[in-house]
């Protein structure tokens, strides 16, 4: 059997990446941000864990049986898990660029125990051409800064008509918050997501085939607008663009965002919206690029 080369069970730390283009996220700054978060995380991603399980019951209707799955952005494993139960003969390499998401999960014990967890980045996978049969990714490539390379990184592991299923966020997500603080100042306050068909054309320009795309809106609502904002920090989802405003917001800026996100409360409760992506993409039987 085949299996991903160079996985380092001491979960190395990774060298700081280029620069990225403003509007994109921060690769140092993801990194960061949700190496903060690893403690907070499972309590508070309940969406996430949602779209996750919702993503877990769409391999149902597929007939693969994979000896290699590569769980890209695993955070604290709630996917590696499920998969390493689903298909027991297999082999599930958890990847993440935040090095305390998997110690967190290997601090589970039981079965992380015996998944090679590796820390890397999507974009540079330090895994062998044609070795694996399934990428699984479940919110997270929203946090890429170069979807175009990580879906070609995707490509070249993936073995003939092996399968890549995935979810994002696409561009509505967080379209309340994002407005009320455009109506405070012009400055990026609020991740960028990809849309649909741009993340289509880029699994073709990729070599990948035939992608399925599909999507569907969450709400979640708060009391607040300062509530929202925290427990987005929690999970290690606040503003990781390159062109961030950086330090504290005064308070009156931070009064006029509150004033300007309540024009959106209904029935006492604040909104938040929530567009996921679902993809289903394959190799194709031959490498022809």
């Amino acid at each position: 059997m085949t299996s991903p080369k160079r996985v380092d069970p001491n979960l190395p730390r990774l060298e700081t990446g280029p620069e990225t283009h403003p509007s994109l996220p921060e690769r140092a700054a993801v990194r960061r941000s949700f190496d903060q978060a690893a403690d907070s995380y499972d309590e508070h991603a309940v969406l996430q864990r949602e779209v996750c399980n919702r993503l877990l019951e769409r391999l149902d209707l597929t007939t693969i049986e994979p000896r290699v799955i590569l769980d890209l952005a695993a955070g604290t494993g709630q996917a590696s898990g499920a998969l390493n139960r689903k298909y027991r003969k297999a082999r599930v390499f958890p990847v993440d660029l935040s090095e305390q998401m998997l110690q967190r999960a290997r601090r589970q014990g039981g079965w992380w125990k015996k998944l090679p967890a590796i820390c890397a980045d999507v974009t540079h996978l330090p895994i062998a051409d044609d070795s694996v049969d399934l990428v699984f990714s479940s919110l997270g490539l929203q946090w890429v800064d170069d979807l175009d390379r990580c879906f070609r990184e995707i490509r070249r592991v993936l073995k003939p008509q092996g399968l890549f299923l995935f979810t994002t966020f696409g561009p509505d997500t967080l379209k309340e918050l994002r407005a009320a603080w455009q109506a405070v100042d012009e400055r990026s306050h609020v991740n960028v997501f990809a849309d649909m068909h741009d993340i289509g054309d880029g699994l073709v320009r990729a070599g990948l085939a035939e992608p399925v795309m599909e999507v569907e809106h969450f709400t979640l609502t708060y009391e607040t607008a300062d509530e929202l904002m925290r427990d987005i920090k929690r999970i290690g989802a606040h503003n990781v663009t390159a062109d961030r405003p950086r330090g504290l917001t005064g308070p009156k800026k931070m009064a006029r965002f509150r004033e300007a996100y309540e024009q959106f409360r209904q029935e006492d409760r604040l909104p938040a919206t929530y567009e996921v992506v679902y993809g289903t993409v394959w190799a194709p039987r031959a490498r022809n690029i």
